[in-house]
């Protein structure tokens, strides 16, 4: 399993397009149904503080994500608009879940 986090913030006057953008990538991966790949995103209290985490059960199923042209568009866009804060990536290690991410 891989686990990428991204956390940045957008201008105030972006964060509605970003969500937009956001909503249009998810959307695909529902219709995508791709069992390997669980991807959320939450919105800061600041209503401007983006935190993406994305699990993929095999190193392949991350790019399945980066190939759908919504995601395409909302990291170009999100690059064009010049955010408060830059894109930080981690990659932290899962301890536990209450629930199974991926089952066999």
């Amino acid at each position: 399993m891989k686990i990428v986090r991204v956390t940045y913030t957008t201008q105030p006057g972006y964060a509605a397009q970003n969500a937009g953008n956001i909503q249009s990538v998810m959307s695909d991966l529902r219709q995508l149904g791709h069992p390997g790949i669980f991807y959320h995103v939450c919105l800061g209290a600041d209503g401007k503080t983006f935190t993406h985490t994305a699990f993929f059960e095999k190193e392949e199923d991350e790019k399945i994500l980066f190939d759908l042209s919504s995601f395409q568009s909302f990291q170009q866009q999100l690059k064009a608009s010049s955010p408060e804060t830059p894109p930080a990536v981690e990659h932290p290690s899962l301890v536990g879940s209450s629930k199974p991410i991926f089952t066999d």
